[in-house]
């Protein structure tokens, strides 16, 4: 098994079952164009999320890390008419490229972009009284996921979705004496959510052309 055979599967199945349109191609290169790190999730991720948020039947998702806006594509194009999708990014640079491809994939209607720290974002989204939110999306700084579950049970309901990104780390998380503090971050979002009473999920390990990776999916239950 190889990077090699990974991508060539990973493109046979996009080119048969996933719609990568003008739009989200743009957004990956005028990403890329921008400088921002190439941390995207890959076509057939987006295509995982766009289908899960339509299995849902979403009217309201909370993105926590827009990076580009390729993910936000995906997920806002999932939404009927009149839904909402929040997202949140730190960076002003990445939020910039980001407002630029969602306008020109045609679903700013349906997209807040807010910039700014999320542990500092997500306090004054439940001040506001958003959501509940059926679907939350977080690929951000992993030393922060377990902050971010927090704030996303607060701002869920029973039977709302969470997917936590990039969890595997190439299999370091099964290291507990790791000093590195995205590793810790996603082993403490998963011992989170295995203790908490309100939560069932599972991950899933996966590889592709974004390499060795992997995903949680939670629900949310009474």
């Amino acid at each position: 098994m190889s990077q090699h055979l990974w991508n060539a599967v990973d493109d046979y199945f996009n080119g048969l079952l996933v719609e990568e349109d003008a739009p989200l191609r743009g957004a990956a290169e005028e990403s890329e164009a921008a400088g921002l790190p190439p941390h995207q999730v890959a076509p057939n991720q987006g295509k995982l999320l766009h289908l899960l948020a339509r299995i849902q039947g979403a009217r309201s998702i909370l993105e926590i890390g827009t990076l580009g806006g390729y993910s936000t594509i995906w997920l806002a194009r999932a939404l009927p008419e009149g839904g909402r999708l929040i997202t949140l990014e730190a960076d002003p640079h990445h939020a910039e490229v980001a407002a630029a491809n969602i306008a020109r994939a045609e679903v700013g209607h349906l997209v807040d972009l807010r910039v700014g720290n999320a542990v500092d974002t997500l306090p004054v989204l439940a001040d506001e009284g958003v959501g509940p939110f059926d679907l939350v999306f977080i690929d951000a700084d992993k030393p922060s996921n377990p902050e971010y579950l927090r704030w996303a049970l607060r701002l869920t309901r029973p039977g709302s979705v969470i997917i936590g990104d990039n969890v595997v780390r190439e299999g370091a998380v099964t290291d507990p004496a790791s000093t590195d503090p995205r590793v810790q971050g996603v082993r403490s979002f998963t011992e989170l959510i295995a203790e908490h009473p309100r939560l069932t999920a599972t991950t899933l390990q996966t590889v592709g052309a974004k390499g060795y990776d992997g995903f949680t999916l939670a629900l949310v239950t009474e």
